[in-house]
């Protein structure tokens, strides 16, 4: 009985990190098509610890937030400096520090539905 046990758990684990290898390629492969820029802007203000491109994480996709906003970079420029709340959920967006040529990139990119 114990030889089956640990045999599911190894196959259990071992799914788990197949998924989040999976998952985690697909993400990088999605975000390679951002312009270089935006790519460095994303890692650099730590965008990617609450967004992914193709699946809401605490906030919203990439994918999601383009497909709402598309053509409106100005708007999204002055949510991602200044953050908010209610949009998408409860959980709310703190306001970003990063300098106004990287939020101006990556609303760019967003807004022309990356």
């Amino acid at each position: 009985m114990t030889s089956r046990r640990t045999f599911t758990a190894y196959r259990i684990a071992t799914l788990s990190v197949l998924a989040g290898a999976w998952f985690f390629a697909g993400q990088a492969h999605a975000l390679d098509a951002a312009p270089p820029a935006v790519q460095a802007a994303l890692q650099k203000n730590a965008c990617l610890a609450c967004h992914a491109v193709g699946n809401k994480v605490v906030g919203p996709s990439f994918n999601d937030v383009a497909q709402k906003y598309k053509g409106k970079t100005d708007y999204l420029a002055g949510k991602i400096k200044s953050g908010g709340s209610g949009v998408w959920g409860t959980m709310s967006m703190p306001p970003q520090t990063a300098p106004d040529a990287e939020i101006r990139s990556i609303a760019t990119w967003l807004a022309g539905g990356k």
